[in-house]
């Protein structure tokens, strides 16, 4: 007994995963019970299913690894229902279990791993195809095991949902939450990197800066849950305009940007960023139907688009180039079509 506990406390201390901690458990166990199969399950009560997720098998009884069999049918669910851990007469008195029939189990001992809110993990077991005696220290080992099984499972659980919060926090920190877009401080990081990867390939790199014109009316006339809906309108429209390379943020309130790799400085880089602002520009014209109620004919945004050089041009500057040209598309709208509004029927 001492050297069990000795070879437990090892593997406790050194164990890093669930599968580390029952393997040598599963060989203790097979020692203390006798029996030829020791094994750990899981169970799933909503899809009705017990599964075998480690075993170890000494002799000619065989218990798979990843065996799956319905929760109604197993040794598990009578030895918890009927509180009998221990059965030396599977046959007889479990006879109707079409596994346990199967697999050839006579004898069958098992104790249930529940987590700290009460939760049914799975159980731990051993069985033998063998009429065999329980020796008198498996008990209260299998019950120590559970245990510390249990504890392993509660850490595992816990670095699940600590690792699935914090992919949360980050999404929700370099996401914009209406939209789904990249935000202003992700986009910034996205820009520098583009830079450095352009200025690498001798390319240009395409800026663009899009406002939404009379979505303040919008706003005025219909309220903010049809504002909400225009702007994720918009920021569909706008991404489906785009290559698969091209970035999309939403730059705050109504604005947008895009940006993405231009061609090299010998092939019209001026002449990209006039058609990347013309597919922009056309991709928020037209008829938008908002909370599935509300029809608006929208003119169309102002769009500004620069091809930078990324030898001399950091990101703060090429956002502001982007800015400036977008304002110089929106004064000649204004002054091209002084009547143009935003039509609100």
């Amino acid at each position: 007994m001492d050297s069990l506990i000795e070879q437990l406390s090892d593997s406790v201390s050194s164990a890093k995963t669930l599968e580390e901690l029952a393997r040598p458990m599963l060989e203790m166990l097979e020692v203390v019970t006798g029996l030829e199969s020791t094994y750990l399950t899981t169970i799933d009560l909503e899809k009705g299913l017990q599964s075998i997720l480690f075993a170890r098998n000494a002799k000619e009884m065989t218990i798979p690894e990843g065996l799956s069999v319905p929760w109604s049918d197993t040794l598990c669910r009578r030895a918890l229902e009927e509180d009998r851990p221990f059965a030396d007469d599977v046959a007889t008195r479990w006879g109707d279990s079409d596994a346990a029939r199967q697999l050839g189990i006579q004898t069958y001992v098992s104790t249930p791993i529940k987590t700290d809110s009460g939760g049914l993990f799975g159980t731990l077991c051993g069985a033998s195809a063998d009429k065999l005696p329980l020796s008198p220290h498996a008990a209260p080992v299998l019950r120590l095991f559970a245990k510390l099984l249990a504890q392993q499972v509660e850490r595992e659980m816990l670095l699940v949902k600590l690792k699935r919060a914090n992919a949360e926090l980050a999404a929700y920190a370099s996401t914009d939450s209406l939209t789904g877009l990249p935000n202003r401080r992700t986009l910034i990081d996205a820009l520098r990197r583009l830079l450095a990867q352009c200025e690498r390939e001798g390319r240009s790199t395409l800026v663009g800066f899009i406002d939404m014109d009379g979505f303040k009316k919008i706003n005025d006339k219909y309220g903010h849950d049809v504002g909400d809906d225009f702007l994720s309108t918009m920021a569909g429209r706008l991404s489906a305009s785009l290559r698969a390379s091209d970035v999309l943020a939403r730059f705050g309130g109504d604005e947008f940007v895009v940006i993405g790799a231009g061609p090299g400085f010998d092939e019209s880089p001026r002449t990209a960023a006039r058609a990347l602002a013309d597919r922009l520009g056309e991709s928020t014209i037209g008829d938008l139907r908002l909370n599935g109620k509300t029809t608006i004919e929208y003119g169309g945004a102002s769009v500004g688009v620069v091809a930078v050089d990324p030898r001399a041009t950091t990101a703060e500057e090429a956002l502001k180039q982007a800015d400036t040209a977008m304002y110089n598309v929106k004064r000649e709208r204004r002054a091209t079509a002084p009547a143009r509004e935003t039509q609100l029927d």
